[in-house]
């Protein structure tokens, strides 16, 4: 019997995938839905051979209300949704702002419509730690609390702190009426889960971040340098106020972060706190330069790269206090950002193509006699 069964928005992405295979891990079922346009369907086998169970995959657009309705009346035991679906590049969002808004702030309102209709009554969001924008503004918001106040610097953490807002007004109204009607309302409930820098791959190397065209993060770029696909980085400013010039952030293990989203789930589903938001995030910080240095020295080489200007919106530091959530989901990060470079070598160097190949036998071999 299962735990529960749970939607996934986005599942065949990088951090969707890795939470899939962290709640089909734990007892849940698993039904994604993607639009596959950042992501690949073969995410779903690797899923399969590591954990031996297969999440039921519809593709739809977070966008399309009608198509979520027929997912969620062909599968009436889904009781929750975790909501990854998104576009996800700072950069991008300054230069198409309108297909932002579009995707990331009109697919929520599709999505809530539809679990409304269904009486589906947890969300589990992945917001982002750029919705506190510039916290260095505010003394003594370094590393950053949930109560530091919301401020984002650019369109994509705009579209996440709207998102925030839509969620804490639809489920607070969501439990004020049914109160009001004289009907049971602990059942709607929403996390919003300011996340870091999510990195790294699964440590069997079959699994692990496959942008589709030029990834906008440090460390998937810095694969790319490894592997020969781009000839350098490209490093935004090094006149920042801290140790070495460059931008301090918090490296966090893509599966310490799926294990983020189980445990919020869980205390969603047993706790009912109505709203609540949580950093995800290690609590230390890292610039550029030390991240250049940690996967250089996994890689066995230096990785060449080119100073050019900051990027708009970019801020000096994003480092979490995670205080709040290893207080209440009993949650924090185990895998060091030096795991998450040996896990991202070991992922790229054996799978080039992403998901457009076959891994290696030898990996293979050793997930199959793990499973078996």
């Amino acid at each position: 019997m299962a735990v529960g069964t749970v939607l996934i928005t986005g599942g065949t992405g990088y951090i969707g995938s890795f939470t899939s295979l962290a709640l089909l891990d734990h007892g849940y079922d698993v039904v994604i839905v993607d639009s596959l346009y950042n992501s690949s369907e073969v995410a779903l086998d690797r899923i399969e051979l590591i954990c031996g169970k297969r999440p039921v995959f519809h593709k739809a657009d977070i966008t399309d209300e009608a198509a979520l309705d027929k997912v969620f009346a062909a599968h009436p035991a889904i009781d929750s949704v975790i909501h990854f679906a998104a576009l996800k590049a700072v950069g991008e969002s300054a230069e198409i702002p309108l297909e932002y808004y579009r995707v990331n702030v009109g697919g929520t309102l599709s999505l809530l419509s539809s679990m409304a209709k269904h009486n589906v009554t947890n969300i589990v969001f992945s917001s982002s730690a750029t919705v506190y924008g510039d916290a260095t503004r505010f003394e003594n918001m370094i590393p950053i609390p949930e109560h530091c106040p919301i401020g984002p610097t650019n369109t994509y953490g705009r579209t996440k702190a709207i998102v925030e807002g839509v969620i804490e007004d639809f489920i607070n109204a969501q439990r004020q009426n049914a109160q009001k009607a004289g009907k049971p309302f602990e059942q709607w409930n929403g996390a919003n889960l300011r996340y870091f820098n999510p990195a790294g791959a699964h440590p069997t190397g079959i699994m692990g971040e496959d942008p589709q065209g030029v990834p906008y993060n440090l460390l998937p770029l810095l694969g790319k340098v490894a592997t020969g696909d781009r000839p350098k980085l490209l490093v935004f400013g090094d006149d920042y106020p801290s140790r070495d010039g460059t931008a301090i952030r918090d490296y966090i293990h893509v599966v310490d972060l799926a294990k983020g989203h189980l445990v919020a789930l869980n205390y969603l589903r047993e706790k009912k706190p109505g709203v609540k938001a949580w950093n995800l995030g290690s609590g230390r910080g890292s610039t550029v330069f030390e991240m250049i240095k940690a996967f250089s020295k996994v890689v066995g080489r230096d990785m060449p790269y080119d100073v050019v200007p900051r990027r708009q919106g970019d801020v000096l530091d994003l480092t979490a206090n995670p205080t709040r959530a290893n207080q209440e989901l009993n949650w924090k990060t185990e895998l060091t950002m030096e795991n998450a470079c040996e896990d991202l070598w070991r992922w790229v160097s054996n799978n080039p193509k992403g998901y457009r190949q076959e891994p290696p036998p030898e990996l293979l071999a050793a997930v199959k006699a793990k499973t078996s």
